[in-house]
C-alpha cells in the first residue's frame, strides 16, 4: 500500500511584522493561490488558520472564504483549528487557553458549516497541560512537534548537541542531525510515519523540521548561509524517496510540510528568522510553482496526499506515554516558548494581562456568576486573551516585533479595561475598587505604552 502524504499549511494574519495595510495582500496572493493550486490540481491538504485569521479573510476578501469552503465541503480541505488568537498556549493560564480554542472552532464552525477534529499548537510550545486542553475542547487529533519529542530522550539530545535557551530563537539548523541519529533506528522513525494515541485518548501526528526546513529552503530558493547554491530538486526528490522507503517500513505516512502558508506566495519571515534582515512579506511567485513542485514530487515519490483524519483513521495507532517527557517550556525549531517570556515586549504586556484577568475573576468570584454570564465581562475576557497574540512579544533581540504588532496588543489591552469599568457599573458594584480599579489600570496601561513606544523597533531602522 502506498503512503500516505500530509501538507499542512497554517495561516497567521497577526504574524509579526506583518502590517496591517499588508494583510488583504497576504490572503490573495499566498492563501487564495494555495486554495486555486489546491482546487486545479484535486490535491488534498490540512489548512490550520486561527480564529482571527478566519475572521480577516472574511472582512478583507469574503470571495476567498468561499472558496476555502468550497475545498473543505469537497474533501480537499480538512479545516485544523487553533487558538483564536495566535498565542503561546504553554505560557498563559488554562481558562485562557481553552476559551481561546472554543472561540476558534465557533469561528470555523460559523463560516464553513464544519467544526474542526484536528487541533494546532501554535508554536509548539509545551507543558503537560496541552493534551488535556485540546480534549477539553473537542479536539481528537492534535499536530505535535516530532523534534521536542525526540529531544526529551538523553541519546538523542547528546547526539544533537542542543542546549535550550530561553532568550534565544531556534536550533533549526542542529534539528538536521535527528534525523542522522534516528534514520536506522525505527524506534524512533515509527513515531514520524504512524499516529500514536496518550493516555487521555488524544490521538497525535508528528511533524519535524529534518523534513520541514529542508522544503522551506526550496519554497524559498535560497542558500543555508553555508551552501554555495540553493536547495535544488534533486535534493528535494531524493528526501521523499528516502521518507517513502522509511514509511513503508515502519509505517503509513509523513507529514513533511507543517509550516507557515505565507511562504507560498510571500517571503513572509524569512529573512528576519534566518539572517537578521529587516525585510517581510516581500512577494516569491516562485514560491507557488515550487510548492506545487514539491506536491507533484512525493506523489511521484509513491505517495498518496491525505488530510490528517483520513492518516488517523486508515492506521494503527502506537501507544505514546512519553509525551509528558517534553520539556516544559519547549517549542519547536529547537526553541522555547520561555523565550516568548522574556522578550523586552513580553516583560511589559504580560504582567497586565494577568493583572486584567484576575480582576475579570475577582468580579465574577464576587457576584457568584461565571464571567461569561454578564456580555461585559465576557467581552473584556475575549479583549485581554487579544492581548496576549504571540506576535507582540516576537521575535527576540537583536529583531523585535513590528511597533504596529504590539500597538494591536495595547489596544485590545485598553479594550479589556474599558469592558471591566463597563461590567461593574452593569453589576452595580463599580464603587467597590477593591476589586478592581479601572482608573489605575488606565494608568498602569498608560505607563506600560510609553515604555513600548519608545523602544527600538527593527522594521524602522
Amino acid at each position: 500500500m502506498r503512503p500516505k502524504v500530509i501538507f499542512l499549511p497554517h495561516a497567521n494574519i497577526q504574524y509579526s511584522q506583518l502590517k496591517m495595510e499588508r494583510r488583504e495582500w497576504v490572503v490573495k496572493n499566498c492563501y487564495e493561490k494555495l486554495f486555486d493550486l489546491v482546487r486545479d490540481n484535486q490535491y488534498k491538504i490540512g489548512f490550520e488558520a486561527s480564529g482571527k485569521t478566519l475572521d480577516e479573510i472574511e472582512r478583507l476578501a469574503p470571495e476567498v472564504m468561499e472558496k476555502l469552503k468550497a475545498l473543505i465541503l469537497d474533501g480537499q480541505v480538512e479545516p485544523v483549528a487553533s487558538p483564536y488568537t495566535h498565542l503561546m498556549m504553554g505560557n498563559v493560564p488554562r481558562e485562557v487557553a481553552v476559551h481561546t480554542l472554543l472561540r476558534s472552532l465557533d469561528t470555523w464552525e460559523r463560516y464553513t458549516g464544519i467544526r474542526p477534529k484536528v487541533g494546532w499548537n501554535p508554536e509548539c510550545s509545551w507543558n503537560a497541560q496541552i493534551p488535556g486542553i485540546y480534549k477539553e475542547v473537542g479536539i481528537e487529533t492534535l499536530i505535535m512537534d516530532a523534534d521536542s519529542f525526540f529531544l526529551s530522550f538523553p541519546e538523542i539530545r547528546k547526539a544533537t548537541g542542543l542546549c535550550y535557551d530561553v532568550q534565544g530563537h531556534s536550533n533549526k539548523n542542529q534539528l538536521f542531525l535527528i534525523e542522522e541519529y534516528i534514520k536506522d533506528k525505527p524506534e524512533y522513525l515509527k513515531y514520524l510515519t504512524n499516529p500514536s494515541i496518550c493516555d487521555n485518548g488524544l490521538k497525535l501526528i508528528f511533524r519535524s523540521d529534518c523534513m520541514a526546513n529542508l522544503l522551506l529552503w526550496y519554497l524559498m530558493g535560497a542558500t543555508e548561509g553555508v551552501r554555495k547554491e540553493a536547495v535544488r530538486y534533486e535534493e528535494i526528490q531524493s528526501m521523499f524517496c528516502r521518507w517513502n522507503a522509511r514509511a513503508q517500513e515502519t509505517g503509513s505516512f509523513i507529514m513533511p510540510y507543517a509550516e507557515d502558508a505565507e511562504y507560498i506566495g510571500s517571503s513572509a519571515y524569512f529573512y528576519v528568522k534566518q539572517f537578521n534582515q529587516a525585510r517581510f512579506f516581500e512577494e516569491e511567485g516562485d514560491s507557488l510553482k515550487r510548492f506545487k513542485e514539491i506536491m507533484d514530487l512525493s506523489i511521484e515519490s509513491g505517495f498518496v496526499p491525505a488530510t490528517p483524519s483520513e492518516v488517523v483513521e486508515s492506521a494503527e495507532l502506537l501507544e505514546n506515554l512519553s509525551i509528558l517527557k517534553i520539556e516544559n517550556g519547549a517549542a519547536w525549531h529547537g526553541g522555547t516558548a520561555k523565550a516568548w517570556l522574556n522578550t523586552d515586549q513580553a516583560l511589559q504586556l504580560d504582567p497586565v494581562c494577568r493583572m486584567i484577568l484576575e480582576g475579570i475573576e475577582g468580579i465574577a468570584a464576587y457576584k457568584q456568576i461565571d464571567w461569561h454570564e454578564n456580555e461585559a465581562l465576557a467581552e473584556a475576557f475575549r479583549a485581554v486573551t487579544e492581548g496576549w497574540v504571540s506576535d507582540a512579544r516576537w521575535p527576540p533581540a537583536p529583531t523585535s516585533p513590528g511597533r504596529f504588532n504590539v500597538r494591536e496588543a495595547l489596544e485590545a489591552l485598553y479594550r479589556a479595561n474599558d469592558r471591566v469599568a463597563g461590567a461593574m457599573e452593569e453589576l452595580g458594584i463599580a464603587g467597590l475598587r477593591s476589586l478592581y480599579s479601572p482608573d489605575i489600570m488606565s494608568s498602569q496601561l498608560g505607563l506600560i505604552e510609553e515604555r513600548l513606544m519608545e523602544m527600538r523597533y527593527f522594521e524602522e531602522e
